[in-house]
């Protein structure tokens, strides 16, 4: 589980700074569809109870009218989001027969379903989550938190010394309601992802990770495009509108290029810089000059 403590220490001293490279947000939650109210607002104040009907109200119908929704539950898959792993396949072609993938944040299992199909008999699928998911043919899902060292001693045991092919994460951290900070967390558990997998994936292998708009973005780009000759991001269809995520899809990994380095470590780095203005130039060094202002004769 992602905590405060995971996050740049510059986030949490700087008002100013954030002020200044964060999005204002009303009292919509910027991630995704509006939950449905509880009985007190995000604001610490108590709403209007005929409002809250209505906010609930028009949350369930905008979620039965969801065609995604009802395609996957056509389609036998568990989740919506099974599109979006769809859509990337159709575009970037990043899973083939035979490929080991680990699936980063697999609950409640609709990229392990879809990831199984691409892989055929041949693949096989690691799913892990901090939640249970029911079983998923052809793959074989963990529960524990994969920024936790049991959970990746876990993940290194199923793979037995073999590489992965590819990593696709839609993985987000517990939310709080606070924008700014939420997405600073989910930020830097991508680069933990990072972190880990890394190491694991083979030669020409690709990582898929959502992430949410905002603060830190280009500072994480940046973190990782020396892994890979392809780095861009992409929003697929069955993405919300009102939604901010985002994913990064990164292909043909160069091991040879890696650096000791770590991606986080150069993550946080960057936007310590970026935050706290120290990316400004100081004052220059003093440059000694061989030009020198000469008397005219006579004066």
């Amino acid at each position: 589980m992602a905590t405060v403590s995971m996050l740049p220490s510059i986030l949490l001293e700087s008002r100013v700074a954030r002020s200044m490279y964060l999005p204002r947000v009303r009292t919509t939650y910027p991630f995704v569809q509006p939950m449905i109210p509880s009985e007190v607002s995000s604001t610490g104040g108590r709403q209007n109870g005929f409002e809250d009907t209505c906010m609930a109200d028009h949350w369930i119908e905008n979620h039965k009218r969801d065609s995604w929704r009802r395609q996957a539950k056509a389609s036998g898959y568990r989740a919506r989001s099974a599109f979006k792993l769809k859509q990337i396949q159709e575009r970037f072609g990043l899973i083939r027969q035979g490929d080991i993938i680990l699936d980063v944040g697999c609950h409640p299992g609709g990229w392990a379903q879809v990831a199984t199909e691409l892989v055929g008999k041949e693949g096989w699928v690691i799913g892990v989550d901090l939640e249970a998911c029911q079983p998923v043919e052809g793959s074989i899902l963990l529960v524990g938190d994969i920024t936790e060292p049991h959970t990746q001693e876990r993940v290194l045991h199923e793979l037995q010394g073999r590489p992965l092919n590819a990593v696709v994460s839609d993985i987000s951290p517990n939310i709080t309601g606070k924008w700014d900070m939420d997405q600073a967390v989910a930020m830097t558990l991508v680069a933990d992802v990072f972190d880990f997998s890394l190491p694991l994936l083979c030669k020409g292998g690709s990582f898929t990770s959502k992430m949410f708009q905002g603060v830190g973005v280009e500072e994480l780009i940046s973190a990782v495009k020396p892994f890979f000759s392809d780095v861009r991001r992409f929003s697929p269809h069955a993405s919300r509108n009102s939604s901010s995520e985002v994913y990064l899809i990164c292909r043909n990994f160069m091991p040879w290029k890696a650096r000791k380095l770590a991606v986080r470590e150069d993550y946080e780095k960057a936007l310590n810089l970026k935050l706290s203005g120290d990316d400004i130039a100081e004052a220059p060094d003093i440059v000694t000059s061989s030009f020198s202002v000469r008397k005219k004769k006579g004066e």
